[in-house]
């Protein structure tokens, strides 16, 4: 199976314009995803649906996924009307990745949510909401919610509805991948390690009875390309370091998490996540905001011609 490309969306007010041209550039999808706020790396931040609604208006052909919805600051009724939405806006071509977020404790805070019920709170909401896109009225008492005889009108355009990514790190992820989801969607991996979680997902799917048919096996991979390994570096460092809080060297980071140029060092590294077991790659820019632009052009021109050959 060839490598689908995604490019992330992450400038609210480009939405449309960045989702456009990865289109015309030859990508196979874009993602959002989103923080309420991010407490202790200030910066602007964005809600993964209401960014894919603008996509989804933008273009045609290339699908939408949010990469992730941390679905515990969401109650899972509204989330699933809007992903319903989205996907009846976008004609059907919404996938909903999934994660329990944690990474910053404020955005809990401020929505009253205890922290330590967002595994809980995740599961309880992939369950209601499959309910909910089922077709006809849903009640549910659980846990953390309770609810009787909701309909929603109109439902997801996809039958069942979108497909649903887990997305995480983590043993409990992983778990929650094949215990409920119908995708994997990782980030932080090298390809040894990706290898290692698609093994690990695939026992846990066997041992449930689950088939592997349709499966999705996605990752978040930050990139930055240069004309050099050296120009990548020097673009990714400093975005690390804006956006993520970390003892070490933010250089020596880049080295070993970002896709780095130049794009035909690139498609080599993405061949060994394809050799891994990835299918659905998603680049997350991790430069300047004024490069977007530039990193969907190289990567169009230079990227995926070279991984369509190789497939």
């Amino acid at each position: 199976m060839p490598i689908k490309l995604g490019a992330n969306l992450a400038e609210p007010a480009l939405t449309s314009r960045h989702a456009r041209l990865a289109e015309a550039a030859g990508f196979d999808f874009v993602a959002a995803g989103e923080h309420l706020y991010r407490d202790e790396r200030p910066g602007p931040t964005q809600l993964a649906l209401t960014a894919l609604a603008a996509a989804a208006g933008a273009t045609e052909r290339v699908r939408l996924l949010s990469s992730i919805i941390i679905t515990p600051l969401h109650h899972p009724v509204m989330l699933a009307k809007q992903s319903a939405v989205v996907d009846q806006i976008s004609g059907g071509r919404l996938t909903l990745g999934l994660g329990v977020g944690g990474e910053f404790p404020g955005e809990f805070r401020a929505l009253g949510i205890p922290l330590n019920e967002r595994g809980p709170r995740t599961d309880e909401a992939i369950r209601i909401m499959r309910a909910l896109w089922s077709g006809g009225p849903a009640s549910h008492a659980g846990r953390a919610f309770t609810f009787e005889d909701v309909t929603l009108n109109p439902g997801p355009l996809q039958k069942g509805g979108p497909p649903i990514w887990v997305g995480g790190r983590t043993e409990a992820a992983m778990q929650r991948a094949a215990r409920s989801g119908d995708g994997w969607l990782p980030y932080l991996y090298r390809p040894s390690h990706y290898a290692r979680s698609v093994d690990a997902i695939k026992g846990l799917l066997e041992k449930r009875g689950r088939s592997l048919d349709n499966f999705g096996f996605g990752l978040h991979l930050m990139t930055a390309i240069g004309a050099t390994k050296e120009d990548s570096i020097r673009l990714a460092a400093p975005a690390l370091q804006a956006g993520y809080k970390y003892d070490g060297n933010y250089a020596e980071l880049a080295e070993r998490y970002v896709l780095l140029g130049p794009p035909d060092a690139a498609v080599t590294a993405l061949q060994q996540f394809h050799e891994a077991g990835a299918r659905d790659i998603l680049l997350s820019w991790m430069t300047p905001s004024e490069s977007i632009e530039a990193q969907i052009e190289v990567v169009g021109k230079s990227v995926i011609p070279a991984i369509r050959t190789a497939s």
